[in-house]
């Protein structure tokens, strides 16, 4: 064999111990921690924008202002919710 083919493998082979050690050292998680990993998320975008909802109706009828205050803080609570979703995310 020659000498870029045996070098091939070796990177090759190094690459797969590594993969391995890395496996070792950080295991996939649980299907029910994955589960529970998924409603944090859910609950995390869900619970801004309801709040948004709750509010901005309460401001509606005490002001008057048709949908306008409910459908803003909707809006204003869903891109919370997101950008709380992906701070969580990363610190994961």
């Amino acid at each position: 064999m020659s000498e870029p083919g045996r070098e091939k493998i070796a990177n090759a082979a190094k690459r797969s111990r590594e993969r391995d050690a890395a496996a070792l050292r950080d295991p996939e998680p649980s299907l029910a921690k994955r589960f529970g990993q998924i409603g944090v998320l859910g609950w995390v975008i869900v619970g801004p924008m309801m709040l948004g909802v709750i509010v901005g109706n309460w401001l509606d009828h005490l002001l008057g202002s048709g949908i306008m205050l409910s459908a803003a803080l909707t809006m204003l609570g869903a891109a919370l919710g997101l950008w709380l979703a992906m701070r969580w995310m990363n610190r994961q």
